[in-house]
């Protein structure tokens, strides 16, 4: 009995076989794959039939944007190209050997990751407790399991963050990008005080991981011309070079290797200071003005391509704080720093000279009262990438002591 069902076995599969097809092939043959926006892509479905009939095969949109279709005989090619979101959705291969139908999903993910991090503040003070911001720009998808962001220290994670904010960014098409910022509070740095912390944002998806990171460098005080300890080119800050008008413009170099990065100028106006952020990068950028105390919303911005201007007022006791400025596309950033002192007026006159440059006028101010952080405002301003200077602005011949002035770590 059990050899005459062996027999038969052969037989009753081969009828089985009839009409049928093989297995239909998908290429990747993930059932998730993931393509970046503006990239490629291609699915390839394959079917063969047993009895060597001819077999269909077509590709199918589910709710989505099918892309270019390309079928022959057996196969049928899908072409995803300049990928937008509106092709993100689930793509149907159909296959047929006779009146047997065979079917396999794939759903394809569009995302969104430039390497545009941002932090705030672009560089810290040893031994002050500060809040660091990260903030990654114009991703998507924005949710935590595609997008994590930390904070390194070497390769040691700083504990989880204490917020996670997500917003739009401003549309510039059809796509819908977002903008997810992580904030932590950090302790004050042991001693040896690390040369940087870096703020890591990683967008993890079926069969990609990729990372961008950005270097958030540790001064020893605001005067510090350099991170403490030994600076190693990751741990340099990604600042523009900015600098005062006055101020000698640093030795010529070999820059062509050096991608394109904006620059602050300052220039004295009426009524307070103007920042100037332009990027000579060529046609197709422009620069816009991303930070600033108090939020932009307090100033008068003006913004033409690669040109950007922000109006800082002097009256009263002026704003301190980090100015910053960023270049699209690319997201190289420039920032400047403006300081305040204690100053008391005594009568009307101009004030002294520069630490770098000649002598300036300034506007006449009546001898009344005192006013805490008004007169003596000059950036802050990173000469290179890797150290940070101070210009000192124009100040009042007569001023009390500094208030609060930073000492040396």
């Amino acid at each position: 009995m059990e050899r005459g069902l062996a027999l038969l076995l052969p037989v009753f599969l081969g009828l089985l076989q009839r009409g049928r097809g093989g297995p239909l092939e998908v290429e990747p043959p993930d059932s998730v794959v993931a393509v970046s926006m503006g990239g490629s892509r291609q699915l390839t479905c394959r079917l063969s039939c047993a009895d060597h009939r001819a077999p269909s095969v077509q590709w199918r949109g589910l709710d989505t944007s099918l892309g270019a279709v390309r079928s022959d005989a057996g196969s049928s090619v899908l072409s995803v190209h300049n990928a937008s979101l509106s092709a993100a959705g689930t793509h149907v291969c159909v296959g047929s050997c006779g009146n047997l139908t065979l079917q396999r999903t794939v759903q394809l993910l569009v995302f969104a990751f430039p390497d545009q991090l941002t932090v705030s503040p672009v560089a810290l003070v040893a031994k002050q407790d500060r809040e660091v911001a990260c903030t990654a720009h114009n991703v998507t998808p924005a949710s935590p399991e595609a997008l994590s962001l930390s904070l390194l220290l070497g390769d040691r994670e700083l504990g989880e963050a204490l917020s996670r904010e997500v917003e739009e960014e401003p549309q510039q098409g059809e796509d819908l990008l977002f903008q997810v910022t992580g904030r932590w509070l950090l302790p004050s740095l042991d001693t040896p005080t690390p040369p940087a912390l870096h703020c890591r944002a990683t967008m993890t998806l079926p069969g990609v991981q990729l990372s961008h990171q950005r270097a958030i460098p540790v001064l020893r005080s605001l005067t510090s011309r350099e991170p403490p300890g030994t600076t190693s080119p990751e741990a340099t800050p990604e600042l523009s070079s900015t600098r005062s008008s006055e101020s000698p413009a640093p030795p010529a170099g070999n820059s062509s290797a050096r991608p394109c990065r904006p620059k602050i100028h300052q220039s004295p106006a009426a009524g307070g200071l103007e920042l100037l952020c332009e990027a000579a990068c060529g046609p197709g950028v422009a620069v816009g003005w991303t930070q600033a105390p108090g939020g932009l919303e307090a100033y008068q911005r003006r913004e033409a391509g690669a040109r950007a201007w922000l109006s800082v007022p002097r009256a009263g006791c002026g704003p301190e704080g980090w100015f910053q400025c960023r270049l699209d596309p690319g997201g190289q950033m420039a920032s400047l720093y403006l300081v305040a002192e204690v100053c008391e007026f005594r009568g009307v006159g101009w004030v002294g000279a520069s630490r770098k440059g000649p002598a300036q006028p300034w506007s006449p101010v009546p001898s009344r009262g005192r006013c805490e952080g008004c007169a003596s405002r000059g950036p802050w301003v990173s000469q290179h990438p890797d150290s940070f200077t101070a210009y000192k602005g124009p100040r009042s011949t007569s001023r009390t002591q500094p208030l609060g002035r930073l000492q040396e770590f």
